[in-house]
């Protein structure tokens, strides 16, 4: 979803504007992202996913599991965004504002990505370091979200930088993904 959101960022179909101490975590204000997320927009996205992934392998477990996960982004966003979530574009906006707290978002995220890695290791079985790679990855990548250099203008550089931490996740999660097998 945030892939689609930095794409339609550059488009102008989305919106956000940086304002310094917009939440104690981050400066984006997304005031405009009812293509990405709305809840609407993040089950659409959710079930066009399932429908690449049903043709692509050619079952449905697969697309269910992997439209599921891209549904549960706006979920996951509702606990840490401040309102700024729709239920299908308009003005009511949700969002609990965990970036507010960082010494309760900063865990949930950690403890996120440790929980799934711990799950997926749990019920796969295949060589560990790659996951550990991955792990090692997320985490990284995290910490230069929280400490890294904040952002100081939305253009061009910042959605390239996005795409390519992005990027950098997915080919080591699909990497992962070659070297292990559902366990059955």
């Amino acid at each position: 979803i945030d892939f689609g959101f930095f794409g339609l960022l550059l488009t102008g179909a989305e919106r956000m504007r940086l304002t310094p101490g917009f939440t104690m975590m981050n400066p984006m204000d997304l005031y405009d992202m009812p293509w990405t997320h709305s809840l609407l927009g993040a089950a659409i996205w959710g079930l066009s996913f399932a429908m690449i992934l049903r043709i692509w392998l050619g079952h449905w477990t697969a697309g269910l599991i992997g439209g599921a996960v891209v549904m549960s982004h706006w979920l996951i966003d509702l606990l840490v965004h401040v309102p700024d979530l729709t239920l299908a574009g308009g003005d009511v906006k949700y969002g609990f504002g965990l970036w507010n707290y960082p010494a309760i978002a900063m865990p949930l995220e950690i403890g996120l990505t440790l929980g799934t890695a711990w799950l997926f290791a749990k019920t796969t079985t295949g060589p560990v370091r790659p996951l550990v790679i991955l792990v090692i990855a997320l985490l990284a990548l995290q910490m230069f979200n929280w400490f890294g250099p904040a952002p100081t203008k939305v253009d061009l550089v910042m959605t390239v930088m996005s795409f390519f931490g992005y990027g950098i996740a997915i080919a080591i999660a699909w990497w992962v993904a070659q070297n292990r097998v559902i366990k059955g």
